[in-house]
């Protein structure tokens, strides 16, 4: 996989470094998740990456369309590695989990704007709110026999 990776950077004009490559590993393996996350799994692969080159990482990531930063309203922003398809998000409102839901339509923008104010509209981005399966078991109230 790391082959992967390596052809990813190269393809956008970035260098393959070390951490770069972990953070591409990193939000591989844990799509939606936040920058102190990534730090740490990063960390575990590289100890002595620092906070800021791992803020870098996902700049850089993000401007060449490799990553994905997501940021739901009244959420902390994360960031995905599935990029370049048309899909959107389920939030949890409890817990704040996140889940890629893959568009209806298929190709984007995937809704039509009512009144596009004369722009070209390229994509649309949907944001599902509700409670996750683990949340809603919690606040099941439990029968006492």
């Amino acid at each position: 996989m790391t082959s992967d990776f390596e052809a990813q950077l190269r393809a956008v004009s970035l260098r393959v470094t070390r951490p770069r490559l972990a953070v591409l590993a990193a939000l591989r393996d844990h799509p939606h998740v936040d920058t102190d996350t990534v730090i740490a799994l990063v960390r575990a692969d590289l100890p002595t990456v620092s906070h800021q080159a791992v803020y870098d990482v996902l700049r850089a990531l993000t401007d060449a369309g490799l990553v994905r930063r997501i940021q739901p309203a009244g959420a902390t922003a994360r960031y995905e590695s599935r990029v370049a398809d048309n899909h959107h998000h389920v939030v949890c409102r409890s817990c704040g989990a996140i889940a890629d839901v893959d568009c209806a339509v298929g190709h984007a923008p995937c809704l039509t704007a009512s009144g596009d104010h004369g722009f070209v509209v390229d994509e649309a981005e949907v944001v599902y709110w509700g409670t996750c399966p683990d949340c809603a078991t919690d606040r099941t109230p439990q029968r006492s026999e």
